[in-house]
């Protein structure tokens, strides 16, 4: 995995945490929410995370015109058969990268849910299943001063395991990148390090790592501050304890550890919980999402590490 994570970080330049992410979702079986301004590298990071596993890889450009039948496929006439056929739409793959999700209309959007929930989709009555590993990178301009989106409603969200923002890279990164893409471009040379069976093995792998009883207080303790803070009006769900639980697993696994630390929960929550978070409309008005975080994190208490379960 570290290979493959090297091999994504000659591509993408300065993003290694972000990198680390999204492989911590793939084990997870979690799909990534990825919002910057256009032109931060969220494209060619999908594609790259594709091809260094071996994956299949679609992608769906969202407009507002775009249909769910675009999405999940359609039941069309052939003449020549004179027989109804199915054409699969583009979530057949392992990685789908849904570009500018918040383009799509909320019908287009909603046509998502099922295959990122249950890896299947329907299609005039029939069920599609998807070969697993299945992972949906879905990307979004931030919607404050986008002209023409539709935000995410709350259930298509929660169906989110991560969302990271790309941001900009540092002066001396920016360098970096120049300096590689003047003579060439290195996704062209990206090659597979991992097979889809490793990537499978290692998905089961999480299963098998030890969560102490310590670790899920402390991760409990987190979702329901998100539920009592005065300033949220919807907190996490239990969708999203268990999303947190599932990504520190993965998290301990690509740190060579067979156990979970509350530091693996601490790292992540806040790419857990965030996007997850609905502030009421007074705490709209004094703090952004970010900051109520912040303060939630800063109340519960961390618990101290033990012998070798921690």
């Amino acid at each position: 995995m570290e290979k493959a994570k090297d091999r994504i970080a000659r591509v993408i330049i300065g993003k290694d945490f972000e990198i680390e992410l999204l492989f911590t979702a793939l084990l997870a079986d979690g799909h990534v929410l990825l919002e910057s301004v256009p032109g931060s590298g969220k494209t060619k990071l999908a594609k790259s995370f594709a091809k260094v596993i071996h994956g299949a890889f679609n992608r769906i450009q969202f407009t507002p015109d775009v249909l769910p039948s675009d999405v999940t496929g359609i039941q069309y006439y052939n003449p020549k058969t004179q027989e109804f056929q199915l054409r699969s739409g583009p979530v057949m793959t392992n990685i789908l990268l849904v570009d500018e999700i918040n383009r799509a209309t909320p019908k287009t959007q909603s046509s998502l849910l099922e295959v990122m929930e249950e890896k299947q989709t329907t299609v005039d009555g029939d069920t599609l299943h998807i070969t697993p590993p299945f992972c949906v990178l879905a990307t979004q301009n931030p919607v404050e001063g986008s002209q023409g989106t539709f935000p995410l409603p709350e259930a298509q969200l929660d169906r989110f395991l991560f969302k990271i923002d790309m941001g900009y890279p540092e002066l001396e990164e920016e360098k970096r990148i120049l300096q590689t893409y003047r003579q060439h471009d290195p996704l062209q040379e990206l090659e597979a390090v991992l097979s889809l069976e490793e990537v499978l093995h290692l998905k089961k792998s999480v299963q098998n790592i030890t969560v102490s009883e310590a670790a899920v207080d402390y991760l409990l303790a987190i979702i329901h501050e998100t539920r009592k803070n005065e300033d949220v009006e919807l907190g996490v769900s239990t969708r999203g304890a268990l999303a947190l639980m599932r990504a520190s697993q993965a998290q301990a696994l690509l740190h060579d550890r067979n156990f979970v630390t509350p530091q693996d929960i601490k790292k992540l929550a806040p790419y857990v919980i965030e996007h997850r978070l609905v502030l009421s409309i007074e705490g709209t008005f004094r703090k952004t999402k970010k900051q109520v975080l912040e303060e939630i994190m800063n109340e519960v208490q961390v618990p101290v590490e033990e012998g070798g379960v921690r």
